[in-house]
């Protein structure tokens, strides 16, 4: 069963492919998405890593939580769940503020 990671305090110069390499060392990587700014094109400094397999989520989060990586200590979590922005609260309408 896959596992879904959160990857933070990324340096701006961190690539997909780098991630994806520093990961694999655990298990079977089977996605990584690098999070932008939809203006400018630019990292926003975390990302979303996939592991194939629970156990080699578990050993990279131990193994990698706090590790630096281009000069910046990351942070290695298990992923939230995503939240729904619209929900029933707001009337099935995003809010604009």
């Amino acid at each position: 069963m896959s596992k879904k990671l959160y990857v933070g305090n990324l340096g701006y110069a961190t690539t997909e492919a780098a991630l994806s390499e520093l990961f694999g060392a655990f298990g079977q990587v089977s996605s990584v998405s690098l999070i932008t700014d939809r203006m400018t094109g630019q990292s926003r400094g975390f990302a979303f890593v996939e592991m194939a397999e629970h156990s080699a989520a578990q050993a990279a989060i131990s193994q990698l939580n706090g590790r630096e990586v281009d000069g910046r200590a990351i942070k290695v979590a298990e992923a939230r769940p995503q939240r729904d922005e619209r929900g029933p609260s707001s009337g099935g309408q995003r809010r604009r503020w």
